[in-house]
């Protein structure tokens, strides 16, 4: 479960700017998560609970917030963009494949609440 270590990685980045910012605790952390990013979502929210457990002083939890990105990709050929509808990006207009990825591979920190 890869998931375990991204999310230690994300405590730590958490717990650089709460030094930074000469702050005590992490009130919030918001995620954004790309489709195709090869994240669980679920499987992300188990590991920030075991990660996140004992993070606060004063035992106040942390709250996360999910955005899963869906793909979206653009066809050359019309000019469109789509949603696809499996792991072959063809698109429903036309039917040609496309290699233009235009978001769903995200994997970003997007907002971090401290005080």
């Amino acid at each position: 479960m890869h998931e375990l270590a991204l999310m230690e990685e994300v405590r730590l980045l958490a717990e650089q700017e709460l030094r930074r910012a000469g702050a005590q605790q992490i009130h919030r952390l918001q995620l954004r998560i790309g489709s195709l990013s090869g994240v669980n979502p679920e499987a992300l929210r188990l590991a920030f609970a075991v990660v996140m457990a004992n993070a606060n002083p004063s035992g106040e939890p942390t709250s996360l917030e999910l955005e899963v990105v869906p793909t979206l990709c653009f066809c050359p050929h019309c000019q469109q963009t789509f949603a696809p509808a499996d792991v072959i990006h063809a698109c429903p207009r036309c039917g040609a494949l496309s290699s233009q990825l235009l978001q769903g591979r995200e994997l970003e920190v997007v907002q971090l609440e401290v005080s």
